[in-house]
């Protein structure tokens, strides 16, 4: 069965993977190891989600504030 993705956990996958690969392309390939790797998919996960999650959260403050100043006309 297919799970259906929004487009922000997709977005979050994407950021995740990329994170992911940038970190891993930095480690020399003959020092990787699979608990590396998954250690590494792990918090590349975690961190795309705090991040994005901070950045909409603050997105979404600082649209709040805009929308309740008095508009100049």
């Amino acid at each position: 069965m297919d799970k259906q993705v929004t487009v922000l956990e997709g977005i979050i996958q994407d950021v995740a993977i990329a994170l992911f690969q940038k970190w891993a392309n930095a480690i020399p390939e003959e020092q990787r190891t699979q608990e590396q790797i998954e250690s590494l998919s792990k918090n590349a996960s975690d961190s795309a989600f705090f991040v994005i999650q901070m950045f909409m959260d603050k997105f979404n403050e600082a649209a709040e504030a805009l929308k309740n100043e008095p508009s100049v006309d």
